[in-house]
């Protein structure tokens, strides 16, 4: 028995392994980052940053020699934009660089020693060519508003930008003072300095990857909405849109907190802002610190934006607390907070709301595998990152959680995500680690289901008919599996069997793990009606129907 023990061990632990994929950013485990500090200087008569990086680092193991961080140079082929290091010091003592490829390496005077904590200070200046969008709001008033998603804050902060190393960050910003800054964590300083200018400093406590760092300068109409377990609530909207933006804002967010907090575990940031401005046409859930659309400001509480807020909430949850180590695994982000949204307007606003949102989703999952069948949910060494997300990954991934709940049941899937949350929380999981936790509360092997799922394309159709026997008080279900994308499925399948004048079905669970597939379940009686899939568990098509 042991010896079949240590033999499955080393067979799932393979089948794990084998999935165990990394997109192709240059990571370096050695090195881990604490916290950046970045002051910068802000203009209105120029788009050239001034900025001042202090990047504190901490060293996993003796030896290391160089220190490599992201930092977009300026170029030509860039119009001139880009950044220009003028210096690196350590300890008041200035250190060898070099700043090529988007890149800057730090040159140490001595190899590391394990556990060694340094300080390096990088001072640099330039116009972003991405990054930070600074430009008129559609008020014609001129703002500057992070746009990091998903590697785009190197153009104007020299960081490891990769969600692979988390870090603290604090912003120290000097504008004009017609501007208020606001920014991730708690607000830690307001001055007014000379030349109409104002010093505005935000700490960021918590580690949180690159690109959840969010800065917004603009003349912003703030309100402190409510608080959350003594955690500010916020909205920040541009002056003009005061009104309107106060009453979209001013409620909800506190019950979203409240669903989550209770259902997955604590909120692990200082306050909770949602922020208007022009940098994102949707929403972007930097942590504490949410930035929506200019535009999502309507003053009628629509339930689209609305819908935005819930799933940017969410993402508090999963993609900031509990981040993917690499992007190939961004489902655990998107796919997460897609469906914890769909979770969260069924418990606000009823079950008939929340299948609605299912089949919304199914309809954006078929059109997609139209124009895109050989898709899969996880990435293969992703290497461009504009194809780091697609509608795919939120509404086929939100979908993939939802087949999971069905599988487990839904007391083994809550009793998952909080332990999941509990463990990773402020850190970083793979869906290895995910599908761990799953198996452990549900005692059952998930290998089938996350391969075909997510390692792999593909759609599920049946085709099959019932009969009645009156003889044998059976029903004989034929049941094939038609798709022919090369894809095959094994899922358990509820079939409801309705009698004329009962409501409440007979519910009956089959497998129809095979292409062609025959069951016979016995009945009290010839049946109204049956149907597969009656509690809409599963993504699929199915023609299926009483046979002659």
């Amino acid at each position: 028995m042991k010896t079949f023990l240590i033999t499955l061990l080393l067979i799932t632990l393979a089948t794990i392994s084998a999935f165990a994929l990394v997109d192709n950013y240059p990571k370096n485990p050695k090195i881990d980052v604490i916290n950046y500090i970045f002051k910068l200087d802000l203009s209105d008569q120029t788009n050239d940053i001034a900025g001042e990086a202090t990047i504190d680092v901490r060293f996993l193991e003796a030896g290391i020699q160089e220190l490599r961080l992201d930092l977009i140079n300026a170029s030509k082929e860039l119009n001139g934009k880009g950044m220009s290091v003028s210096g690196v010091t350590s300890d008041g003592r200035s250190l060898e660089y070099r700043h090529e490829n988007n890149a800057i390496f730090i040159r140490f005077p001595s190899p590391s020693k394990a556990n060694q904590r340094a300080e390096y200070t990088i001072k640099y200046k330039g116009e972003p060519a991405g990054g930070l969008k600074i430009a008129n709001n559609k008020y014609n008033e001129r703002t500057f508003f992070s746009d990091n998603w998903a590697d785009k804050g190197r153009n104007w902060l020299p960081t490891v930008d990769h969600p692979s190393d988390k870090a603290m960050c604090e912003f120290i910003v000097t504008a004009p003072n017609h501007y208020q800054v606001v920014s991730n964590g708690l607000k830690i300083e307001e001055t007014d300095l000379p030349d109409n200018k104002r010093r505005t400093h935000w700490k960021q406590s918590v580690p949180i990857a690159s690109w959840l760092y969010v800065l917004g300068v603009a003349r912003f109409a703030v309100q402190y909405v409510d608080e959350f377990q003594g955690k500010s609530i916020q909205t920040w909207v541009y002056h003009q849109d005061r009104d309107k933006g106060f009453y979209d804002f001013g409620y909800l967010t506190k019950e979203v907190l409240a669903f989550y907090s209770d259902r997955i575990g604590p909120f692990s940031y200082e306050k909770l802002a949602n922020i208007q401005s022009n940098s994102v046409s949707g929403g972007m859930e930097a942590a504490s610190a949410i930035l929506y659309s200019e535009n999502s400001v309507t003053g009628d509480r629509s339930i689209r934006w609305q819908n935005v807020v819930i799933h940017e909430i969410a993402h508090q949850w999963f993609g900031n607390s509990v981040t993917e180590k690499d992007w190939d695994e961004v489902w655990l982000s998107e796919g997460f907070a897609t469906y914890f949204t769909l979770l969260f307007i069924e418990h606000q606003y009823g079950r008939e709301a929340f299948v609605e949102g299912l089949k919304s989703s199914k309809k954006s999952v078929d059109a997609f595998y139209v124009k895109n069948p050989d898709y899969r949910l996880i990435h293969d060494n992703l290497k461009d990152m504009k194809d780091v997300t697609t509608s795919q990954i939120y509404q086929k991934g939100s979908w993939t959680l939802h087949m999971l709940r069905g599988v487990v049941g839904t007391e083994n899937f809550w009793k998952g995500i909080k332990i999941y949350y509990q463990k990773y929380r402020d850190s970083h999981a793979t869906v290895a680690d995910f599908r761990r936790v799953m198996e452990e509360v549900s005692g059952k092997d998930l290998s089938d289901f996350f391969t075909q799922w997510l390692y792999k394309p593909g759609t599920l159709k049946y085709k099959g008919n019932w009969r009645f026997d009156a003889n044998q008080k059976q029903i004989t279900i034929n049941l094939d599996q038609v798709q022919t994308d090369g894809s095959f499925f094994k899922m358990p399948l509820e079939i409801a069997v309705y009698y004329p004048g009962q409501i409440k079905p007979q519910m009956e669970i089959i497998q129809a793990d095979a292409k062609s597939n025959v069951f016979s379940i016995n009945v009290s009686g010839e049946p109204e009606k049956v149907i597969l899939d009656p509690q809409m568990w599963i993504l699929m098509d199915a023609d299926f129907k009483k046979g002659e």
